[in-house]
């Protein structure tokens, strides 16, 4: 089933600078030392499921989410790392290339030390994993590691099995704690304030890249450290979106987006369309079509069913309309995707049979191109709870428009 929640009211952000990190209180460190427990539980169980000695969390710039796990920090340098050992009471030390990135990496005290690190020449990291003693260690993002960095290991420790561990770490940040979700909370309320903005803006004459920067404006005033939009404006010839361009807006425009912000660390998204003008009737059938098909996949969700279920849910209202086509990849056959650290995790998309467990985070978004009305962008984010889900923002699904410079 599918549970309201009440607006979470936004708080002034702790910080003037919303890329840093929250200033922790008496409460805050209370729950950030328990959480931090809770993630070293979670991730030595995972290591001795696996048998491995130790946890290496590669972070190129693109994908840090593993870092950020175990530090609560936000790493700027193009490589950053944390060496996090199987054994209890050994020290968690994270690394970068960046200088500048070890004293916010050790700041929030999630991390027993940092230290800086040459991809070419990693002697701190490697004297870190001797004097460990590891001898099988399991490196999340290891598809991502520089060569020069993973022959440099290689070389300085022959006796070592250095192995995947992407999907050890996929799963242990799927589960989302009670202190992850007040930060995800956050980032719903910050979503529903954007659109609004997004909304508010609309007119003809109007610029893609000025809705855009609009957006940015309002969710960055509260406090959003980053944010991943796509927009595509225009009628039925419309395929799939793209960043802004110079496009300017037209009457009877559907204006489509994506609009995902990032808050403490956590990406949460909102999909919405909006008309310039009054709907024509070929959009509101659209909207009535994706409606159904996101309303079927909220019903769907439930502990221990598998992104695939939640995916075929949606694609079966398609094809019960005649539409099936369009859920192919020709067109966009992803129905969602997980949430949380990193902004596009587990695919909801046919034929990914992974479980979505009770507090699993993710966005049904059925977005796809059909003529009725070109693109169609539509989908809520859902918390599993433990007899279905909850809808993480108050935004109302609905076609929405403008008639702000419209002539009646």
């Amino acid at each position: 089933m599918s549970t309201a929640r009440a607006a979470t009211p936004l708080a002034p952000s702790r910080n003037t600078d919303p890329t840093a990190s929250p200033t922790p209180d008496a409460t805050d460190n209370a729950a950030d030392t328990a959480e931090r427990a809770l993630r070293h539980a979670k991730v030595r169980a995972a290591l001795a499921d696996e048998g491995l000695d130790a946890l290496l969390a590669y972070g190129p710039g693109w994908r840090r989410e593993n870092v950020r796990y175990f530090t609560d920090a936000r790493a700027e340098g193009s490589s950053s790392l944390v060496l996090f050992p199987a054994g209890p009471g050994a020290p968690v030390t994270a690394f970068s290339t960046r200088r500048g990135d070890l004293p916010v990496l050790s700041g929030r005290g999630w991390v027993d030390a940092a230290a800086e690190v040459d991809v070419f020449d990693p002697a701190p990291l490697v004297e870190a994993l001797r004097a460990l003693g590891t001898r099988r260690v399991g490196v999340a993002h290891a598809e991502l590691l520089p060569a020069v960095l993973a022959a440099a290991l290689e070389r300085a420790l022959p006796g070592v099995e250095f192995v995947s561990a992407t999907t050890l770490m996929d799963r242990v940040r799927m589960v989302k704690s009670d202190w992850e979700l007040a930060r995800m909370r956050r980032s719903a309320a910050v979503c529903a304030a954007g659109w609004e903005a997004f909304v508010d803006v609309l007119e003809p004459g109007l610029p893609e890249y000025r809705i855009v920067a609009e957006v940015e404006a309002r969710i960055k005033l509260l406090g959003a450290e980053d944010n991943f939009m796509l927009i595509a404006s225009g009628k039925d010839e419309v395929r799939g979106m793209t960043a802004p361009t110079p496009r300017v807006l037209e009457a009877g425009d559907m204006v489509r987006t994506e609009l995902t912000p990032q808050m403490d660390g956590y990406w949460l998204q909102i999909c919405r369309s909006a008309v310039v003008g009054p709907p024509s009737d070929g959009q509101r059938r659209s909207f009535a079509l994706f409606d159904e098909a996101v309303a079927a996949g909220i019903a769907a969700t439930r502990p221990g069913v598998t992104a695939h279920d939640v995916a075929k849910a949606q694609n079966d209202v398609f094809r019960a309309h005649g539409l099936g086509e369009y859920c192919t990849s020709q067109y966009t056959r992803v129905r969602g995707h997980g949430h949380g650290l990193h902004l596009d995790e587990t695919p909801i998309i046919e034929g990914n049979e992974t479980v979505l467990p009770e507090n699993a985070v993710f966005i049904i978004h059925p977005n796809t191109y059909t003529p009725l009305a070109g693109y169609h962008v539509l989908g809520d984010p859902v918390r599993v709870t433990a007899d279905g889900c909850e809808v993480l923002i108050d935004t109302e699904r609905r076609l929405f428009h403008s008639e702000k410079g419209v002539a009646a």
